[in-house]
């Protein structure tokens, strides 16, 4: 059974990984595509955690807000795509900027799951309002900055000027496509970093660990294991930096590296806390042999917003 069980999670990672591999070096609508089929999965999977603690969470309204929020991180070509198709037929529209469509979204979004509830009729609209909410903000926000984090690598985002001797405000085309395949290898290189992160964990936990990390919550985890989680993370972004990503400095690679080591990890409890409260062992078996999409993007969820923020507001 334990081969069995071995040789499908093996199978699974032969053709997933090169999958998500593809798509995210891609980029554009194939990466969103990806990111919206493992969002709308995930947020089907929280939402059945709620159910299992005896909530009603209205998931058909939640899936569409949620995939409306992973189009808010592809801002730049809907824009491009909208004004486009209206220009083409005389008519000039106004067009919110992206942090007014976010908005817009969010405030419609929240009034409109409180007042549905008012028709339900269903017992705890307190908690059915609630994981509603939660979970399009904790599953699709978080999901939508890996798109986020994946287009900022264009003209317009990115300093160009610090990293190519551009003269004059046109950005040449060779320039642009160097810039967006650095974003597909940042992304990349944030999957690996994860991925070590947890097998390094996991590996050094079982042979070291003696120091429980949060046993309330993982009781096999430990702070031998984590450290060592940490300095996987680390070390990926710093060996990374060297062969696909010239534009960040040594300091900005340690920096990626620990935030996801430290944030990473902390995702991963948060969702074995969901997990420990609703009386499952798997968020669900949508993964043969690796368990649900939460259980697999717990960590890469909590910690792309954090990259994301880092690399958009201070390194950018």
């Amino acid at each position: 059974m334990a081969f069995s069980n071995l040789t499908t999670r093996v199978l699974v990672a032969l053709v997933g990984i090169p999958a998500i591999v593809a798509a995210t070096l891609l980029g554009g609508y194939v990466f969103f595509a990806l990111v919206l089929i493992f969002a709308q999965l995930a947020l089907r999977e929280f939402y059945a955690l709620a159910q299992a603690k005896g909530d009603s969470p209205q998931t058909v309204f939640g899936y569409v807000a949620g995939a409306l929020m992973l189009s808010v991180f592809l801002y730049d070509r809907l824009h491009i795509v909208i004004l486009s198709a209206f220009a083409d037929r005389g008519i000039s529209v106004p067009f919110p900027t992206m942090a007014q469509e976010f908005l817009i979204l969010l405030l419609s979004f929240i009034p409109l799951v409180m007042i549905g509830e008012l028709f339900r009729g269903k017992e705890q609209p307190l908690h059915n309002i609630s994981v509603t909410v939660m979970g399009v903000m904790y599953v699709a926000f978080f999901f939508g900055t890996l798109i986020g984090l994946r287009e900022l690598f264009v003209p317009a985002d990115f300093p160009v000027y610090a990293h190519f001797p551009v003269v004059g405000a046109a950005v040449p085309e060779e320039t642009a496509s160097t810039i967006y395949r650095w974003g597909g290898w940042t992304v990349l290189t944030f999957f690996i970093a994860v991925w070590v992160c947890d097998s390094a964990a996991y590996f050094a936990g079982r042979a070291f660990g003696r120091h429980k990390l949060f046993p309330r919550v993982s009781p096999n985890k430990t702070w031998e294991g984590a450290l060592a989680g940490f300095a996987g993370a680390i070390t990926s972004f710093v060996v990374m930096k060297t062969i696909a990503l010239p534009y960040l400095t040594v300091m900005e690679s340690l920096i990626c590296g620990a935030l996801v080591g430290i944030f990473g990890q902390l995702g991963d409890l948060a969702e074995s806390l969901l997990k420990r409260d609703a009386g499952v062992k798997d968020s669900s078996s949508v993964i043969p042999g690796h368990g649900g999409m939460l259980d697999r993007f717990d960590s890469i969820a909590m910690a792309s917003p954090v990259l994301f923020l880092y690399l958009d507001f201070i390194v950018f």
